[in-house]
């Protein structure tokens, strides 16, 4: 895959997370059978927090190349690995027919918010593994962008961009958000990447919410703000799974259809590891299009 959201459509893909034993193994084959008729432009696998799924997540992604021929951007992080790990993990992706990554530096063991842990002769920040990446060569090198804000920037949204344009410098041609919900919050942050110069395409993240504590969870250790009347909403209908799922799909729609009509080039979309209402999503945005 050398071109990914290069502008001549707008792309859908999918973002899943390697299950912890064998019947989360079958609903994840499920979930991406389930997505077949949309015909992804690619699909992602994550990391755990502190690397600790990162055999599973090679094996997954594999497989998913092997058995779908859906292209595959496998994540790639910093923790717990050296240098040398790295250049393995690599070198087992292209053995595998995987040709893109997203080079992230990963949540520590105890999550998001927990202290960062380096690991010796290994590295510290993403755009190291960009210029790895870019080194070994033959991937196509996607990165991280925070319309909200990255948390440790604490605030100061230039830093956000300082970075993104340094890793574009260094070989990152492509990149995905950490979920939002306004669009507005992505249109700034393309203008303020564009004003400097950027061509990155930056491809918007969406959460289709059907569970609220989960939602609240992630959130909280995204440290992505909840507009206070999506918050109030979810409360009222929190303890009605059926509309939850309806509400939660209403809410990605609408806010993929404005971001698309803002000129987005592509969704990518955080499935938890089930296609229902990613699918029930992308079938509204095709039907309004």
């Amino acid at each position: 895959m050398t071109n990914i959201a290069d502008g001549s459509k707008p792309t859908f893909s999918f973002e899943f997370f390697p299950p912890k034993d064998e019947e989360g193994e079958s609903r994840l084959w499920s979930a991406i059978a389930g997505l077949e008729s949309i015909a992804p432009d690619f699909i992602s696998v994550t990391y755990g927090a502190g690397g600790s799924t990162r055999d599973r997540t090679i094996r997954i992604t594999s497989e998913i190349t092997a058995r779908t021929k859906v292209p595959t951007v496998a994540h790639l992080t910093c923790v717990g690995s050296t240098r040398a790990e790295l250049v393995e993990i690599l070198a087992k992706y292209r053995e595998a027919g995987i040709r893109s990554i997203l080079a992230l530096r990963g949540d520590p063991v105890g999550g998001p918010r927990a202290p960062w842990q380096s690991t010796a002769g290994g590295f510290d920040h993403a755009d190291q593994l960009v210029a790895l990446a870019s080194e070994v060569g033959g991937f196509t090198i996607g990165v991280a962008a925070f319309p909200d804000g990255h948390p440790s920037s604490e605030g100061d949204f230039t830093k956000d961009i300082d970075v993104l344009i340094k890793k574009e410098s260094l070989g990152a041609t492509f990149a995905t958000t950490q979920f939002f919900f306004k669009a507005e919050k992505w249109i700034s942050l393309v203008d303020k990447l564009a004003a400097r110069g950027s061509t990155m395409p930056i491809i918007p993240g969406i959460l289709p919410v059907t569970n609220v504590k989960q939602f609240n969870r992630m959130a909280e250790l995204s440290g992505t703000p909840i507009p206070a009347h999506i918050a109030e909403s979810f409360a009222k209908v929190e303890g009605n799974p059926d509309d939850v799922h309806k509400l939660g799909v209403e809410i990605a729609t609408d806010l993929a259809q404005k971001l698309l009509d803002a000129g987005a080039p592509g969704i990518h979309f955080y499935t938890m590891n089930s296609s229902t209402a990613t699918r029930e999503i992308f079938e509204q945005i095709k039907a309004a299009r």
